[in-house]
């Protein structure tokens, strides 16, 4: 569908990297990266109230343990 969009400089100019990355069309990246960030609010749970992170798939696990470690690291 086409439609006229008042993009900022900087948005533009990434999306074009993107698409040349991809190999797609500006159209298409831009496309792509609205539908992620809009799923990715839809998604977003809560504990006691307090929005989480999502895991990233290589992310460590941080414990008790290394929160106390490295609170008593600090000055």
């Amino acid at each position: 569908m086409r439609t006229t969009l008042d993009i900022d400089e900087d948005v533009l100019l990434a999306a074009k990297e993107i698409a040349k990355q991809q190999g797609v069309s500006i159209g298409k990246a831009l496309s792509k990266l609205a539908r992620e960030a809009l799923t990715r609010q839809a998604t977003t749970t809560t504990r006691n109230g307090v929005p989480l992170f999502p895991q990233q798939p290589d992310a460590e696990i941080v414990t008790l343990e290394i929160v106390n470690q490295l609170r008593d690291e600090l000055p």
